[in-house]
């Protein structure tokens, strides 16, 4: 008798767009899908269930793209906005009316959609800073890995790196991945003035046991060795829960994170998705070097993270 083929294990970005599909698709808007890969991209995350694409941009143009590469978007809602700016704008003002719970990138440059987000007046601003988490699958590394900031905060202080640590807790806590283990990064695990990154992670520590930053377990300064792999802890004789076990590693400023996460997709071969937090809704920022898992993937955590923020808003009566 012959016995029945074991199916191989799910992925780490597998198991995360099984759980976002559990939930009902996310109205989400799409400012400027004016290429294949950011229009192929919603109707690809439309047809896993994931979202619910409203898309923003010239209509006409819209329509011969897909026409063009037979995509099927008749069903889909398009708001008309002549260029990309206007699309971004009117993005921004869609989802200030509750039309959507997510937004998401398309075509426009990152800095063109983020001027209109960041906007004091007419923006999605909060209380909190806004910031970018990498959601890394690297092949043979158990663990999904986080990496921030990589995109929006250049060189951020320690104001801003509390947000920046605190919202990548909130994400990781949100999407069902249980209590992180975070590594503030440097160049060398013992505090120094002559780096400066060193006394932010050792505040960081400090601001952790004192609850300005809560729902993670926070250790640093780590260098990126002995952040992630035991033998490099053991080695440094540096004995905690998060050193060489590390889930978030927190970059010092975004060049380092930058490099560090497209070291690890163009060297290690990793799949990064991409989100922005601390707006007033996940927004989903993808590259045309995605790859469609990528992209999926950003969909999925932007979705499972809205309906966590969902079920956590009163309504109100």
């Amino acid at each position: 008798m012959q016995a029945n083929p074991v199916s191989p294990p799910l992925s780490k970005y597998d198991r995360l767009i099984a759980a976002a599909r559990e939930q009902p698709p996310v109205p989400t808007i799409v400012a400027h899908p004016c290429d294949e890969t950011s229009l192929r991209g919603a109707i690809e995350a439309a047809e896993a269930e994931l979202i619910e694409p409203i898309l923003v941009g010239p209509e006409a143009k819209i329509r011969a793209i897909a026409a063009t590469l037979d995509l099927q978007i008749s069903r889909l809602p398009i708001i008309d906005a002549p260029h990309s700016h206007a699309a971004a704008a009117r993005a921004v003002e869609l989802i200030r009316e509750g039309k959507g719970e997510l937004l998401m990138k398309g075509s426009l440059h990152t800095d063109e959609l983020m001027h209109e987000v960041a906007s004091s007046s007419t923006g999605l601003r909060t209380a909190r800073r806004i910031s970018h988490v990498f959601v890394m699958d690297v092949p043979g590394h158990a663990d999904t890995l986080f990496i921030t900031d990589a995109a929006i905060n250049i060189f951020p202080d320690l104001d801003a790196k509390r947000d920046i640590v605190q919202n990548a807790i909130d994400l990781w806590v949100a999407i069902g991945l249980g209590v992180p283990r975070v590594a503030i990064l440097s160049a060398v695990e013992t505090v120094t003035t002559k780096i400066p990154s060193t006394i932010d992670a050792a505040a960081l520590c400090k601001m952790a046991d004192r609850g300005q930053i809560s729902g993670g377990l926070l250790e640093g300064p780590l260098a990126f060795d002995n952040a992630i792999d035991p033998e490099a802890a053991r080695i440094k004789g540096i004995t905690s829960p998060v050193a060489g076990h590390a889930q978030i590693l927190v970059v010092p400023d975004m060049e380092a994170g930058n490099m560090l996460a497209k070291n690890l997709t163009f060297l290690a071969h990793a799949d990064a998705a991409g989100i922005v937090l601390g707006a007033r809704v996940p927004i989903v920022l993808t590259s045309r070097a995605d790859s469609v898992r990528s992209r999926m993937a950003s969909c999925a955590v932007a979705s499972l993270y809205a309906a966590v923020r969902r079920r956590s808003t009163p309504v109100a009566s």
